[in-house]
């Protein structure tokens, strides 16, 4: 985890280091995003999550059956085939257009010094042109510094 440049009073960031293991994974980082609000020591305010890269994204759905997170990427896989008539030369055009259905961004209320996720949400990053590893920027801004 990386700090970020010096930010003013009431914004914190950092910088998560996302090592993934398959050419499309969705792997949750709830601890690691939980772990940066807890540090941040923000008791109310707002979580933007950001993927700065065009073939992985970040997506928030169910988070206690791992058989959800394996569907959606079955589902993506299917809907999107790596091998296509792409007119993309590089061979990973499915992970542009993955990406571009999942988005690159997200945000979660902060309540109570937590992230404020249903019951069952989690927080997932999107890799759909692995196994690599990414960055994931996490911004938490105070409601009152």
């Amino acid at each position: 985890m990386t700090p970020a440049k010096s930010e003013p009073p009431g914004v914190f960031a950092r910088a998560l280091s996302i090592r993934t293991s398959r050419h499309t994974e969705l792997k949750d980082v709830t601890a690691e995003v939980e772990k940066v609000v807890r540090e941040s020591g923000c008791a109310e305010g707002v979580c933007y999550l950001y993927v700065p890269h065009t073939t992985a994204g970040v997506l928030i759905n169910e988070g206690a059956d791992p058989a959800v997170a394996r569907d959606i990427e079955a589902t993506l896989d299917r809907l999107v085939p790596h091998a296509g008539a792409y007119l993309h030369a590089e061979g990973n055009a499915d992970s542009h257009i993955k990406t571009a259905l999942v988005g690159s961004s997200e945000t979660v209320w902060i309540e109570g010094s937590a992230l404020s996720l249903g019951r069952w949400q989690a927080i997932f990053f999107a890799e759909f042109d692995g196994p690599r590893t990414r960055e994931l920027r996490v911004k938490v801004i105070f409601d009152r510094p």
